[in-house]
Formats: structure tokens, sequence, C-alpha cells
């Protein structure tokens, strides 16, 4: 057993190699040094306006921060396990470079306050790099239904027919549904951006420290008002992984429906090969993966917030060695929900559409069934429900003849209905119905049209 570098004046014998091994958190936390030198320059930079260290003291910090930022940018430094995590090991490099000096840098901190800022600024810079990303998705979407607006689809409910669409109108839902998603990015961001740096360990300082200053060089909207909250709240992370989980939810939606356009029993699109794989025993198949997993790696990000909530739930104030668990569902439900949102994007990016497949697919499941029943409302007067029942004896009667409604003649329809008209046949057709869908929101395409450039403006 070694004796720690760091903590072992306390101890006359270092820990046990068991010990180090479930203590060390370098493997993982080392995705936080360019917010652990961040943090450590503002600290120091505050520091020295405030005197509290030498200005000697304080550039050779400074000036050694930024030369071990290049060497692990550049991979020459080499991680230490028995230095446990990022801060230790970039203060063993630091000592290393400038020798004495580098022991000021710890002088009114913690760990704990140190980690907690480090990891909120990891986190709001994530939340900055998914927001463009689903951006860029929106974008792909919108560009899709721009190029399809008119393009007709059946409308699916309990994935039956229900009405026709436009394929432009069922992009823009999936745009509104991600324009969510990052405004709950938005708000998550807006929570977390306080800072925790200058509370220590738990009951602040009793160096003269300015938080205000060292929040607003790293660019926190102001610092944390209570030092036992600042080191040991999480729930800042477990916001991030919950819209995290949401939007994943989101994007298997589309990506479950993907996965059913691109089989051929829907045949509505068609995956490049760049988003498609083929299978090691059947030569013919033409598998939609980028979907599958897409849709797979939500349970991860579900999971995830999970792990976080279950480590969290029964901490006691302040810090407990079990928030070293934080950071590793964080990663890992970012790192999925980035690949995630790239495939995606990619993927919509050259899929071709089929429009005679999904023209095709309108002849099945009576779809403007409603548009019958609407027109005897307006037409003839008959209460809706009446009317409902006048198109559902109409629809049975089209089924057990083999063909749709406006392949009904209309002396078929006086026999139910005698005082259907020929005007009925106006609105039985894909295109009349989806136009005659003009209230806000509807699928009609000029609505579409609108929509899509508002949607340009309010999103891209």
């Amino acid at each position: 057993m070694k004796k720690s570098k760091m903590w072992g004046g306390r101890f006359a014998a270092g820990p046990a190699d068991i010990m180090e091994r479930i203590n060390a958190s370098i493997e993982f936390d080392q995705r936080l040094f360019k917010q652990d030198i961040a943090c450590s320059k503002a600290h120091v930079k505050m520091l020295l306006d405030q005197c509290i260290i030498s200005g000697d003291d304080g550039s050779k910090i400074l000036n050694g921060l930024d030369q071990i930022l290049v060497e692990i940018e550049t991979g020459k430094l080499q991680f230490q396990v028995e230095l446990e995590d990022i801060h230790l090991n970039i203060e063993s490099r630091l000592k290393e470079l400038i020798g004495d000096a580098a022991g000021r840098l710890h002088t009114a901190r913690s760990r704990n306050d140190q980690v907690a800022t480090d990891f909120r600024l990891w986190v709001r810079d994530t939340v900055d790099q998914l927001d463009l990303q689903l951006r860029d998705l929106q974008a792909a979407l919108i560009a899709q239904g721009e190029s399809h607006f008119d393009t007709l689809l059946p409308g699916l409910t309990h994935l039956q027919p229900a009405q026709p669409i436009t394929f432009g109108h069922h992009m823009l839902a999936y745009v509104e549904m991600l324009g969510r998603d990052r405004s709950r990015l938005s708000d998550c961001r807006k929570r977390l951006n306080e800072c925790p740096l200058g509370s220590a360990a738990l009951a602040g300082t009793s160096f003269p420290v300015d938080r205000n200053a060292t929040a607003l060089l790293l660019g926190f909207d102001r610092p944390m008002l209570n030092s036992l909250d600042a080191v040991s709240a999480r729930d800042f992370a477990a916001e991030f992984l919950s819209v995290a989980a949401i939007t994943a939810v989101n994007l298997s939606r589309f990506a479950e429906e993907i996965v059913l356009w691109a089989s051929p029993q829907f045949g509505f699109v068609e995956l490049s090969d760049s988003f498609s794989t083929g299978s090691s025993i059947m030569p013919q198949k033409r598998n939609p993966d980028a979907a599958e997993l897409a849709r797979g790696k939500t349970g991860r990000i579900l999971g995830a917030l999970q792990a976080l909530l279950v480590v969290i739930k029964g901490l006691p104030l302040a810090y407990a060695k079990d928030l070293q668990e934080d950071k590793e569902p964080v990663f890992d439900a970012a790192d999925s929900l980035t690949l995630v949102i790239a495939a995606l994007t990619g993927m919509l990016g050259d899929m071709k559409i089929n429009k005679d497949a999904m023209v095709a697919a309108l002849e099945e499941g009576f779809p403007t069934a409603t548009d019958l029943a609407d027109w005897l409302v307006r037409e003839l007067d008959l209460p809706f429900r009446d009317a409902h029942h006048v198109t559902g004896v109409l629809v049975r009667s089209a089924e057990i003849k083999g063909c749709g409604l406006a392949d009904l003649s209309l002396s078929e329809m006086q026999k139910v209905e005698k005082r259907i008209n020929d005007s009925v046949f106006s609105v039985l057709s894909f295109e009349a119905s989806a136009a005659s869908r003009t209230s806000f929101g509807g699928t009609a395409p000029q609505l579409v049209c609108e929509a899509l450039a508002a949607a340009k403006e309010r999103y891209l």
C-alpha cells in the first residue's frame, strides 16, 4: 500500500489496492479537464484580485495551467489512478511544473465545490451542443417538409388509416416536438447556471473571496446562495437527464415510424446505403439499423436518469462520496443522445420519399369517411351522430363491394340516405380531404407552407 500524495498527512499508510480502485474516478472524470482548468484559472484570478495569493505565485499557476491544458489536449499527460481524479492529477502535474507555488491553487476551495462547478460547466456546454444538434435536426425535417408539403399519405390513429394528411404536416409535428425539447434544455440551462465555487467543503471559507467575480468569469448568472446546497445539489444533473430522456423518447417515436415506413409493408421511404445495413445470411435485406439503434438507445438514457435519482435519493447534506457516481450516467446519456441525433439527422437528409406508395396506401381503410360525415352535417343538416351512422353504413357497403367510398354510385348512397346528391363526390377525393383541413394547425397544403415558413423563422 502506498501513502497518498494528496491526503496522506492524516494517514500513516495508504489505501488498499481495492480501495484505490473503487475510490478513483479519473477513468471517467478526465472528461472534465477543460472545465476544471477553466474553474481553476477563474479561482486564481479571483485570489489575485483579492490579494489572497501573490502576483508571482498567481502568474506561475496560470501559466502552468495553460501548459497542462495543451499537454492533455495533445495526449502528452498520462493520468494516474493513484491520484484519484482529474483535480488531483492536474494539481500534481502543476506542482511538477512550478513547484511549491502549486499548493496555493487550492486556497479557499475544496474538491467539493470544485467538482460541483466543473460538472455544471460540463452539463452547460453539453446543453448548448445538444441544442445546436436539435436545431440541425429540425432543419432537416423542415427541408423534407418543404420538398413534400403537399405529398399525401394516410394519417394514422391506432396504426389504422384515419384521414389523409400531408407529409410536410407530419414532419412539422416532429419539428414542434423538438422545439419543446429545446425549450426544456433552455430552462434546464437557466436553473443550472449558478456557481458553487467559493462554497469550499460545505460551510464557505474564512478567506475574503469574491464569489460574484468567479461566477462572472465562468459565465454563470450568479453564485449559489447556500454553501451546503452548492456542494451537494445534483438536481441540475437529474433535470438534464430528464430532459434528455423526454427528448430521446420523442426521437424514438420518429425512429419507430422510419422503421415502419422503410418496411416493404409500407414502402413509404427508402434509406440510403449510408444509413442501412445488410444481413449476414440473407442477401436481400436492407435493415434500418440507424433508426433501430436510435430507438434502442432510448433505454440507456432512461436508465441513466433512474440511476442518478437512486444515487441521490437518500443522501444527507452535504457532500458524500456517492456523488462520484453522478457523472457516468450523465456522460453516457449525453453521448448516446448526441449519437442518436446525429444519426437521425444524417438519415433524414438523404431519405427518399415514395409518393406512389403513400398514395396507394390511401386506397385502404376509407380515409375520407370523416369528410363524408362532415358533408352530411353541412349539406343535409344531419346531427353528427346520425351522419356518423349513415357514413358507417356506406363504409360497410363499400367494404362488401370491395371499393372506395368515391366508387359507390349515387343510387347506392341514396338507398341509405335519399337526400345525398352529386356534390358529395367533391369531398371524397384525398386531395380535397387534405385541402379542406384549414383550421389553425391543420394539414391543408397552404397552411403547411405557412407553418414551414413560420417554423424556419422560429427555430432556425
